[in-house]
């Protein structure tokens, strides 16, 4: 194996950055990008706090331990591999919370020195990668979870927020009091149109508080939008191993692929770091790219999960390398996601999905099924359900779609086809074991799913079609199973 080691740029930089949400992906996309500004202008004033809302106060301890340096293993194929140092970290923060808002022996732990460092004038830009469920917003409609009992604990004790929506309704509320500008709040989670789903969490929070803080965000705050793209698989004894073999120790390290992308609206009214000379995509709209990859790459994610589960298949590039379910991922890109895209006059879908298939086939990468398959009811409707309203309208067949959507809804059921137990990691898991207990027949339990409207909207739950194909594809996948399943979706 052939490897190069790029060093961190010098340290003792200024926060100008807070990010929410210190997890592997934010380490291995946002913090290259600005590392890789640092090292190119050596302006340290874009330094970076970034902070755990929930479940891994270890991490942001080991980050602290380690002076907030850690290595990215970037891996082109099992043969090449780039490492780079990021220390472009400056400090990592905890809130102390578990994945249900609850308290932990550390609650609270960070919580003011957090909404100090986003009060404080020097932060000009806050990110967020806290996954599609940490903006309490429902799936189908985008509208705020007001009954969520963390957002009821934000609303009636909005100073001690627990979820990121109260968090920057709070700090928004003190540099509003102080007379500070706001900052810019740029969401890099997978969401259609995420700037303004954004915007909707934090403005009706902050309307249960106050209508004219409301009524400031929503005319002085920006949110723009953006797309962000790279496969940044969990972290694995082996992977720490292959690191180990390299010279890299500690458990911070992440690896992914080489391959990266970041598009992002242009709009950062106190500043920004000129990102685009690293090879950010800096755009008027970024619309058709975000779909694009919520509709090919997300959606060919989700049905490779959901699918290769069933099938008892533990990665993507084992799952990839089945040929039926390659065929199948093809067919669901270029017939039932493509037709739904408008994009710039000068991309290629077809070469786009190729290379899509062959990013999943890097056999470097030990990206796990169940890691892609969580929080189902999140991801379903912006990945599936929408490019499906538009191809049935066009009067097209949605095959792949309805199968996707029988595989998900037979996942959620906690065993895959030889009876092996996994873990339904979804914030409606309890709602979908009930569904599970109480309707015996494939027509029935197909109905109750569509029937949830915070999930399915109700053109797509009633179109008779449709739920025939649910319902053909959940009795095929019961038997004969998955690959057999597939055989004959290609016929």
């Amino acid at each position: 194996m052939s490897s190069r080691v790029i060093p961190a740029a010098t340290r003792a930089g200024q926060v100008g950055i807070v990010h929410l949400g210190l997890g592997a992906f934010h380490r291995a996309h946002q913090a290259v990008y600005l590392e890789c500004y640092r090292q190119r202008t050596g302006d340290t004033s874009w330094g970076v706090s970034s902070a755990n809302l929930r479940s891994n106060g270890a991490l942001v301890d080991a980050m602290r331990a380690a002076d907030y340096r850690y290595h990215v293993g970037e891996y082109a194929d099992r043969n090449e591999v780039t490492l780079r140092e990021i220390g472009v970290i400056e400090e990592t923060l905890f809130t102390g919370r578990d994945a249900h808002g609850h308290a932990d022996a550390d609650a609270g732990r960070d919580l003011e020195a957090l909404l100090a460092r986003l009060a404080a004038e020097a932060v000009r830009i806050v990110t967020l990668t806290i996954t599609e469920k940490g903006y309490f917003l429902s799936p189908a409609e985008g509208v705020l979870l007001r009954d969520d009992p963390q957002i009821a604990a934000d609303i009636e004790h909005p100073h001690a927020p627990r979820t990121a929506p109260g968090i920057l309704v709070e700090a928004l509320a003190r540099r509003r009091a102080a007379g500070l500008p706001p900052f810019t709040v740029l969401c890099c989670d997978n969401m259609p149109d995420n700037g303004q789903r954004t915007r909707v969490a934090v403005t009706q929070l902050a309307a249960y508080r106050d209508e004219a803080l409301a009524a400031w965000i929503e005319r002085e705050v920006a949110f723009p939008c953006s797309m962000v793209d790279r496969i940044v698989p969990a972290m694995t004894d082996a992977d720490f191993g292959r690191l180990r073999a390299l010279g890299i120790e500690g458990t911070n390290a992440v690896v992914c692929e080489a391959f990266s992308q970041w598009v992002v609206e242009d709009n950062f009214p106190t500043g920004r770091p000129t990102w685009e000379v690293d090879g950010v995509e800096m755009v008027v709209d970024v619309a058709p790219f975000e779909t694009m990859k919520l509709r090919m790459l997300n959606g060919s994610h989700s049905l490779l999960a959901y699918l290769g589960a069933l099938a008892g298949i533990e990665t993507v590039y084992e799952a990839v390398n089945q040929p039926a379910i390659a065929s199948l991922l093809g067919r669901y890109m270029l017939t039932e996601a493509a037709p739904t895209l408008d994009m710039p006059q000068d991309t290629d879908l077809a070469v786009y999905s190729e290379q899509l298939l062959s990013r999943f086939g890097n056999g470097s990468l030990r990206h796990k099924l169940q890691q892609i398959a969580m929080d189902g009811s999140q991801k379903v409707p912006q990945r599936w359900l929408q490019g499906a309203l538009s191809r049935l309208a066009a009067g097209a067949d949605v095959p792949c779609t309805a199968l996707g959507v029988a595989a998900w809804i037979r996942y959620t059921a906690g065993t895959n086809a030889d009876g092996s137990r996994h873990k339904v990691d979804d914030p409606m898991a309890a709602t979908f074991a009930w569904l599970h207990q109480a309707h015996t027949t494939p027509e029935q339990l197909v109905g109750a799913f569509l029937a949830l409207e915070t999930i399915f909207p109700p053109a797509l739950g009633q179109h008779a079609a449709f739920v025939n194909q649910v319902c053909g594809s959940y009795r095929m996948l019961q038997a004969p199973g998955v690959l057999a399943t597939l055989d004959e979706l290609a016929r």
